[in-house]
C-alpha cells in the first residue's frame, strides 16, 4: 500500500528558512539605546549639569526688601484730627483755606490756593451738615500710611443719601495729608419682599 502524500503534512514540512528585514534585527538594538539616551538626558537635566551662561540679571549684594509691609501702629491722632477737618472743610465746601495744606498734590492737582478757593476742587462734596453720625473704619494704619473708610449717615428728616467714602492719608515731612477721597463700594442690600417673606 502506497502512502498518499497528505496536504496536512506538507505544512509541517521543514523548508528553507524565512529572511528577516535587516531594520527587524535592528529593532531592540534602537529602542534599548533611545531608553538609555533619556535616562542620561534626565539625569542632567534632573542634577543641574547645564553648563550653559545665565543671562539673568544679578541682583545687588546690599539689596533691601522693600515690598516688606511695614508694622501696623495705632492710626495718630494727629491723622484722625486731618480726617476730620478735611470732611468739614473740603467735602462740606466750607473754609477751603484751612483745607488746603490738608490735602496732597494729587488732590490739588496743580490747583493755585486762588483757585482752590473757587469750591471747583477734585473732593467729591457732600452735605456736612445733614450728618448725624460718621463712623471712621481704619483699614490699615502705617507709620507713614493710613487708609479709612468714612460713612456718611444723614439725618433722617433730610433728603440726603447715605453714602460710605475711602479715605487716604499720608504723612510727609512729618505732617498727615489727605492723598485722596473716593467713593467706597458696599454690597446692595435688596428692598423687602412680601413673597420672600
Amino acid at each position: 500500500m502506497s502512502m498518499s502524500a497528505d496536504p496536512i503534512d506538507s505544512v509541517f514540512q521543514q523548508g528553507e528558512p524565512m529572511q528577516q528585514p535587516a531594520w527587524r534585527k535592528a529593532l531592540p538594538w534602537v529602542v534599548i539605546a533611545a531608553i538609555i539616551a533619556a535616562l542620561v538626558g534626565g539625569l542632567v537635566w534632573g542634577l543641574g549639569l547645564n553648563t550653559g551662561k545665565s543671562h539673568a540679571t544679578p541682583l545687588p549684594k546690599n539689596q533691601v526688601d522693600v515690598s516688606q509691609v511695614p508694622p501696623t501702629v495705632k492710626l495718630p491722632a494727629g491723622a484722625t484730627r486731618v480726617a476730620r477737618t478735611f470732611i468739614q472743610t473740603a467735602v462740606a465746601r466750607k473754609n477751603l483755606g484751612q483745607a488746603y495744606p490738608l490735602v496732597t498734590d494729587q488732590i490739588r492737582q496743580g490747583q493755585t490756593l486762588k483757585e482752590w478757593l473757587t469750591g471747583n476742587i477734585a473732593v467729591i462734596p457732600y452735605a456736612v451738615s445733614d450728618i448725624k453720625y460718621a463712623p471712621m473704619k481704619i483699614d490699615f494704619s502705617y507709620p507713614k500710611e493710613a487708609q479709612i473708610e468714612v460713612a456718611m449717615l444723614p439725618k433722617a428728616h433730610t433728603k440726603t443719601k447715605s453714602a460710605l467714602f475711602v479715605m487716604d492719608l499720608v504723612k510727609q515731612n512729618g505732617k498727615w495729608l489727605v492723598n485722596s477721597w473716593v467713593p467706597g463700594t458696599h454690597p446692595a442690600v435688596p428692598a423687602g419682599d412680601q413673597q420672600l417673606g
